[in-house]
């Protein structure tokens, strides 16, 4: 940085040696997954707080405030993972063949996982569109997550015009359309893509099964451990750690539980409990499920996507 003196001011300054220093101030603005540093020179007597900066580093790492502290950051799943792998048998590899509700569950978990990193959000309520289904689904920020399912989600809400609603969006990624203008907008190999992620994370192996008639590709549990450990959170958030209130829940744990129950895999979670504590799992389960999710979402620090994707899998 070069500073020309100029006048009387610039001889004096010479002749008496005088030392001008500038104080610099480090602004930090915290970006998730690509993290930068801004520094900027400015005048001693100038500081100034920018109240907005402050608020929007706290909004940044919400989703990771309230994390297991046994989690190992490199073992950390989405929420598609984790869905997946409470539906997956550990010995077989595949998910139960009558289960039709885990293909719109995963979809529901994209849609949260990209409002808890912060790409997306809902429009602002107004007078006409207070309900949470009749609000569109806005891209915050188009910045790459790393995950291939979600910044290929992330790449058609962009080049999407008008804006689609939360209900829409989980019936297009599910390919659930009879426009066919707007197939192009399906997720195709959804499980296959999100199992071989966790094959690369050392949950899961893979292997081929002989059904009589076709070939399968299956991918048998192989880290137990992970699995269990998923199971005994969710247990826990309605036994012994059951707060009664879902908005001093865990967010990660208050969205896994509801997409568990919409993909329909709740039941493996609490299968392994006494009969008294199972029916006490699954009543505290079903009052938390039978909450309005407009009310709940319109309350403070409540993440509207989570309720809003609550109140799309109600109305299916």
């Amino acid at each position: 940085m070069s500073v020309n003196f100029t006048g009387q001011f610039a001889r004096s300054a010479m002749m008496s040696n005088t030392r001008l220093s500038w104080k610099p101030r480090e602004t930090h603005i915290n970006i998730e997954d690509s993290p930068t540093r801004m520094t900027t020179l400015i005048r001693r007597g100038r500081r100034t707080d920018d109240a907005s900066d402050r608020k929007e580093d706290e909004d940044s790492g919400r989703d990771r405030e309230d994390e297991d502290p046994g989690d190992c950051k490199d073992m950390r799943l989405t929420l598609m993972e984790e869905v997946l792998l409470l539906g997956l048998k550990d010995k077989e590899g595949y998910t139960s063949f009558w289960n039709d509700c885990i293909s719109s569950g995963l979809r529901g978990g994209i849609l949260i996982e990209l409002a808890m990193r912060g790409r997306v959000q809902l429009e602002p309520a107004t007078l006409r569109k207070k309900r949470l289904l009749d609000r569109k689904v806005l891209v915050k920020s188009d910045t790459p997550t790393g995950d291939v399912l979600l910044d290929e989600t992330l790449k058609h809400m962009k080049a999407t015009d008008p804006a689609e609603t939360v209900q829409s969006w989980i019936e297009l990624l599910t390919g659930e359309t009879w426009n066919p203008f707007k197939l192009q907008y399906q997720l195709r190999n959804v499980r296959e893509r999100i199992a071989k992620n966790l094959v690369e994370k050392g949950i899961l192996t893979t292997e081929k099964q002989n059904f009589l008639l076709f070939d399968m590709t299956t991918h048998p549990v192989t880290n137990t451990t992970e699995k269990q450990r998923l199971v005994k959170k969710l247990q826990e958030s309605v036994l012994d750690k059951w707060v009664n209130d879902p908005h001093r829940m865990d967010r990660r744990t208050l969205a896994l539980l509801i997409l568990a129950h919409s993909s329909d895999v709740l039941e493996n979670v609490f299968s392994s409990l006494s009969d008294e504590k199972y029916d006490i799992a699954m009543n505290r389960s079903k009052d938390l499920l039978d909450l309005d999710p407009d009310v709940e979402g319109s309350k403070a620090n409540a993440l509207e996507m989570i309720w809003a994707v609550l109140a799309a899998f109600n109305k299916s």
